[in-house]
């Protein structure tokens, strides 16, 4: 995650990113919501810089976050709250087995994520 001699910046917090296991942007990227032509160039925050995603992962290892206000997920169909913790939960135990595996990063990505294939398709007026 270094650039030169400085690793990226968090856009919230202004303190550098250190590792990827605490990296909202590889998160995204593994969880399938940023893709690979973005890593170099979107804006980087701590896991806890971005509450609203990081209250969706439940694991023992990572302390929980809570979110007061509008997007607090207790305020969010319960359905769609569980779909996300399962998606988000599984990206986060990800990054953090990723980083000793010594993989591509094209290989970070959670399994379906890999194997998804991007619709291409495009309707010709008829």
């Amino acid at each position: 995650m270094a650039q030169c001699e400085q690793g990226y910046l968090c856009d919230v917090c202004g303190d550098e990113v250190e590792d990827i296991t605490d990296s909202d942007l590889y998160l995204r990227y593994v969880t399938g919501e940023v893709p690979a032509r973005v890593l170099m160039t979107a804006k980087e925050r701590h896991l806890r810089c971005n509450p609203t995603l990081a209250q969706f992962i439940v694991d023992p290892a990572f302390d929980p976050v809570i979110v007061e206000g509008p997007f607090d997920k207790r305020q969010l169909d319960p359905a769609d709250v569980a779909r996300r913790e399962d998606l988000i939960t599984r990206g986060w135990q990800r990054l953090q087995e990723v980083r000793g595996l010594g993989i591509p990063i094209s290989d970070y990505p959670l399994e379906e994520i890999r194997n998804s294939k991007p619709d291409i398709s495009i309707s010709k007026p008829g």
